[in-house]
């Protein structure tokens, strides 16, 4: 693959954000843009490279060009996947399509900790230019499947509120189809909303199958980067850098440059270019846990017919709800999943999952080599926090879908509890595929700030982080549409 070794901004990651931060740019004009994926790129919607479980929204693309990512070895004996897209798109191109924008307090909470130009009145216009982009649309309750609607009309009688807008920042509970970036039954990801319009476009280049590796620093500047393509390393130099890796691949291409805490970095066996003690820290997302059901007869015999007639996701609902503990907003999502076993076998699974959207648990995520194909190490830290806030929230949340499986006709339908977490939750949680944190966004003066208000490396110029690695505190929402945010938000600054 040849690719130019000079431009005016290289972005290392073409996932959600990266996708959406080339194509913006490249709109707008700015000069000659590379924007390097590690993954493949298939190219436009309708090119027939593309798997079809990354194209359909009826299944979750989970697991097809993944990176591999794992918990290791937790302190429970248990290994999980942690699922993250390696593919132009990135997880825009795999995951459940919900479009959620979280509560109001999230993002003022963002600019009262010193992040200028984040509040919620200056994100709604990005909120909402992202959901243009990315066809954003609810459906009606017509399109659920017999589970949701059974789920959604439990919730109701748990006495949480139908809503028309899940997106409304100021609702502090409600349930409803869950809003979705849905085209006609394509999941429609950030590579197809934003680089196919600029495909072809003479200043963008797209390199799929390209690996950032590190940054090249010189004299307090970060001048562009070292990639490695065909097995060979490529350094491209460049006007501004933009890292786009998400919560676990932005500080690890940080670390591999010598930029974080150095500790850890020795640890590594990497010399220090720049001390920034923040990178790799922070690390978190929405604890869950699970309640799985068996169904009855006559709900399984529903979902095949169901399935007959046509697009059938398996996560269709959210219900924002508030827990006793909830003192603003709500702090916990119920999201039924239900549908055929993903591994082929015959039959259908029901899941009552919940989560907590507050979490004050906090893990990192460090790099143990310089070599770029060894995945970080990563601790998500859940339900660690000394008070057990996060663990107290999910128990709420299980009462709340213990007593909604007793509700009629759910209760019929559900069947038996086939499964339940332990008293110990720290044995049985589950993530939301919503990690963010690690290069945590904040003034020059908080000494955890991996980079400022507009993305900007702290002590480095030319260097940014864009993505939500950056997000200071993860917001009640799903952070598909908060990742493009990002995007429309910092291309503003470029």
């Amino acid at each position: 693959m040849n690719i130019p070794t000079r431009v005016d901004t290289l972005i290392l990651g073409g996932g959600t954000t990266g996708a959406a931060l080339a194509g913006l740019l490249a709109e707008r004009g700015g000069g000659t843009i590379l924007v390097c994926e590690a993954g493949p790129d298939h190219g436009p919607l309708g090119s027939p490279g593309w798997p079809e479980p990354l194209v359909s929204a009826a299944m979750l693309g989970t697991g097809v060009c993944d990176w591999g990512f794992t918990s290791g070895l937790d302190r429970h004996g248990r290994i999980l996947d942690f699922e993250r897209a390696r593919v132009i798109g990135g997880c825009s191109s795999h995951n459940g399509c919900a479009a959620i924008w979280g509560a109001r307090e999230d993002y003022d909470a963002w600019a009262a900790a010193g992040c200028d130009g984040w509040s919620t009145a200056e994100l709604e216009p990005f909120l909402r230019a992202s959901n243009r982009r990315l066809r954003v649309t609810t459906p009606s309750r017509d399109v659920l499947t017999p589970f949701q609607a059974a789920a959604h009309a439990a919730i109701e009688a748990m006495g949480i509120p139908a809503t028309d807008d899940l997106n409304d920042l100021d609702e502090p509970q409600g349930v409803s189809p869950t809003p979705v970036n849905i085209d006609g039954g394509v999941r429609f990801n950030t590579a197809f909303a934003y680089l196919d319009p600029v495909r072809g476009a003479p200043e963008l280049t797209i390199a799929g199958d390209a690996l950032a590796d590190r940054l090249v620093v010189s004299a307090g500047r970060v001048v562009g980067a070292e990639v490695i393509v065909d097995g060979r390393r490529v350094r491209i130099d460049a006007g501004r850098t933009i890292v786009c890796g998400g919560a676990y691949g932005s500080p690890a291409i940080l670390e591999r440059s010598g930029i974080g805490d150095p500790v850890v970095l020795a640890a590594a066996g990497i010399a220090v270019t720049h001390a920034l003690p923040g990178v790799g820290a922070n690390l978190h997302d929405h604890p869950a846990v699970n309640f799985f059901f068996t169904g009855t007869d006559e709900l399984v015999a529903q979902m095949r017919a169901r399935a007959t007639e046509g697009f059938c996701p398996e996560e269709q609902v959210i219900a924002k709800v508030r827990s006793p503990l909830a003192t603003e907003a709500f702090d916990l999502h119920v999201y039924p999943v239900g549908g055929p076993y993903r591994d082929g076998r015959d039959g259908y699974f029901f899941e009552l999952p919940v989560a907590c959207m507050n979490p004050v648990s906090r893990g990192t995520c460090h790099v143990v080599s310089a070599d770029p194909e060894a995945l970080p190490v990563l601790d998500h830290g859940f339900l660690t926090d000394p008070d057990g806030h996060d663990a107290a929230v999910l128990r709420a949340g299980l009462d709340f879908v213990r007593d909604m499986a007793t509700r009629e006709p759910f209760a019929s339908l559900i069947g038996r509890e086939a499964s339940a977490p332990p008293d110990d939750l720290r044995e049985a949680w589950i993530h939301y595929y919503h990690p963010v944190g690690s290069c945590k966004m904040g003034p020059a003066h908080d000494s955890a700030a991996v980079v400022d208000p507009r993305g900007r490396i702290h002590g480095l110029d030319g260097g940014y982080v864009a993505d939500c690695a950056i997000i200071p505190q993860v917001p009640r929402a799903n952070t598909n549409v908060p990742a493009v945010m990002i995007a429309e938000r910092i291309v503003t600054w470029l």
